[in-house]
């Protein structure tokens, strides 16, 4: 797949880094020359450019570009502009970077498809959310070991997890299930709720929209999700 990060700082940087060691390519985007200099052998491309520029912006390859992540953190105005830019571009997928909850608000005026709490949420748990299909999130045990949000492949849809063989065939461990649940308010209004189903059972049905909740070493849940 194909990136472009706007903003090589303590979150863009090593997310770059992480993707780019992945096989993906990564165009990192900077006004400092000093960051871009440092990651210049570590990401596909590195530009040093003012993002704010929107002649500038336009000349990129944005149409062939999987996905856009605006990593600005030292300055909300900047990270504002460029994100608004890219919104009005209509670029594939647009991430960006919030710092405080009025900023978050902002964002979501804007109507960008996903925010990132870099404070939170580490590079590495990015890194496979961006890069596994249908991951939805990820937890880092160790470097070998993590847990994952799955949604549940199409082709296991009407299956019990004891069919599934998740040892044998993926070297997994299917620690839970979590179903997504409309509920209305006191209201009226309909809302989407996550229900964890408790510890996970082989005579459990699999249905579409489920969420698995999977453990295992890196190298086998990126397997798995890639497929």
């Amino acid at each position: 797949m194909k990136y472009i990060i706007i903003g090589l700082g303590n979150f863009g940087a090593p997310l770059g880094e992480k993707l780019t060691a992945l096989g993906n390519e990564v165009i990192g985007i900077d006004t400092s020359m000093s960051k871009v200099e440092n990651l210049k052998e570590k990401l596909s491309h590195t530009i040093c450019m003012d993002a704010t520029d929107e002649f500038t912006m336009r000349g990129l390859p944005w149409k062939e570009t999987d996905v856009s992540i605006v990593a600005i953190g030292e300055d909300k105005g900047a990270n504002i502009m460029v994100t608004a830019m890219l919104k009005n571009m209509q670029v594939n997928r647009l991430i960006s970077r919030a710092i405080d909850s009025l900023h978050e608000k902002v964002l979501q005026a804007i109507g960008v498809d996903e925010i990132v709490h870099p404070e939170e949420e580490t590079a590495e748990r990015w890194s496979k959310k961006l890069c596994l299909n249908d991951v939805i999130d990820s937890f880092e045990l160790n470097e070998e070991y993590s847990l994952i949000e799955v949604r549940v492949p199409a082709k296991f849809v009407g299956r019990t997890l004891g069919s599934i063989d998740w040892k044998g065939k993926y070297n997994l461990l299917v620690l839970t299930i979590i179903k997504k649940n409309e509920v209305k308010s006191l209201l009226g209004k309909t809302k989407t709720v996550s229900e964890i189903q408790g510890v996970a059972s082989d005579d459990w049905m699999l249905q579409e929209n489920d969420i698995l909740v999977l453990y295992g070493n890196n190298a086998d849940l990126s397997a798995f999700a890639r497929k």
